[in-house]
Parts: C-alpha cells; structure tokens; sequence
C-alpha cells in the first residue's frame, strides 16, 4: 500500500477539519467540542508517522493485533504515541493487546468484556477510558447491546474499577438516506439522556459518524467522529 505524503495528508485533513468546522457553526456547536480520530486500520504504521507530521494527533484502529504491532512500532522508534483509540469489534483474549498506550475503547458492549478491560488495566495500574457500543440500526451484522439494555449495562459496568465510562458509541447504518442516519444518531443521543438521567451520570461523549456522514453525526451531537478514507484514501482489504 502506498504511503500518502505529508503534503498530501494535510490537504486532506484541512478539507475534513473544514467541513467538520462548518458543521459546527450550522449546528451552534463549538469546534473545540468535537474531536476527529483519523482511522488508520489496515494503513501501515509509515502513514501515521506522515499523518502525525501533517498535524493529526488522535487515530482510530480496528483491529487489536495491528494496534499491538502499531504501538510496538511506536515503542520501538523512540516517537511518542499520539492519542489511540479503538474503535473496532473487541474480543477478550485480544485485549491484552491494547495495554498500556490505548487512551479509549469505545466498543464495550458487555460486562465480561469489561471486566476483562479492568483485570488488564489493573496490571498497568491504569484507568481505561471506555464508551459503551449501542447497536442503534437493528442489524444482526453489527455490534453493540440494544438501546433498550444500555441502562443496566451502563449500570454494571459503572461498577467496575478500573474503567471509566465517557458516553456511548455507535456504528449506524451505512446509507445516504439521511432520515435513516438522523434516526440513528438520535437514537444514541436520546440513549446518553436516559443514562444519564436514571442513573444520575453525567456522560457526555458520543462518538457515532464516518466520511460519509461525519456532518450529520455532528449536527445531533455527536463528540467523536471517525474518519478513515477522507483523508488515508481507499482501503485494501486483501490481506486481512
């Protein structure tokens, strides 16, 4: 796979950040109040050395074994680790594998999965940061609890020692019906609310939108969006 240019990676992160920026100011939001994570899965770790040049400095990954050879690349060339966050389907036994330089899992839909997260944060003596993942669509493929369920896991996991739930995370529907994705969107929106009114939180992130959609997902709240090909360009799948 080529390795975009550092030239090339800020013109499109500057294309990204203003469209994000113009979605703020349509929805009365403060830009400073949504954070871009540059979804480098499936990139080699060469194109997060280039992105970091061009002025990124929080990155999405999906899969737990390319973040471990991703951050043992980092700890290998002496540069420092920008923000990691994981934003992919998150099985037990892989978890190891984020520890200690991942900053968030946004993808924790159940509590065995998150007190396998608090055993090994408790080795690195550490406080994981987490969302909780609402599969808002319906959709069999995708994962997430329902939103209905969102309140008692938040519940039970909030029992948890060394995690920290910020919010709730979801992967909508990929479509260009733009009722389908504000339906969606909402949804999580409305879920936060009941979370954090019946269990008195105060949850504040929600990270839901991609390329396609980023804009719409800031437009109804949305903290965190992630944006992979906007500014790595196509994916190859191939190898995976």
């Amino acid at each position: 796979m080529n390795v975009l240019p550092v030239e090339v990676l800020k013109e499109n992160w500057k294309i990204v950040t203003d469209k994000a920026q113009e979605a703020c100011v349509k929805s009365g939001r403060n830009f400073e109040d949504v954070k871009i994570l540059a979804v480098s899965k499936t990139y080699p770790v060469e194109m997060v050395y280039n992105a970091i040049e061009a002025g990124m400095t929080v990155f999405g990954e999906n899969y737990a074994q390319e973040v471990r050879d991703k951050l043992t690349a980092f700890d290998e060339s002496g540069k420092q680790h920008p923000e990691w966050h994981f934003i992919g389907h998150l099985q037990r036994n892989k978890v190891k594998y984020l520890f200690p330089n991942a900053y968030m899992i946004h993808t924790v839909d159940s509590v065995r999965l998150a007190e396998e997260i608090d055993k090994q944060a408790e080795k690195c003596d550490k406080t994981m940061e987490i969302l909780l993942q609402v599969n808002t669509s319906g959709e069999d493929s995708k994962s997430g609890i329902e939103p209905d369920a969102i309140v008692d896991l938040a519940g039970e996991v909030s029992e948890i020692s060394n995690v920290n739930i910020g919010g709730l995370m979801t992967i909508g529907t990929f479509s260009h019906n733009e009722r389908i994705i504000r339906g969606e969107f909402g949804l999580l929106r409305k879920s936060l609310e009941r979370v954090n009114q019946e269990l008195g939180f105060s949850l504040k992130h929600l990270s839901m939108g991609m390329t396609h959609d980023f804009d719409i997902a800031i437009n109804e709240g949305a903290t965190m969006v992630r944006v992979g090909t906007a500014i790595f360009g196509a994916r190859d799948y191939s190898n995976r």
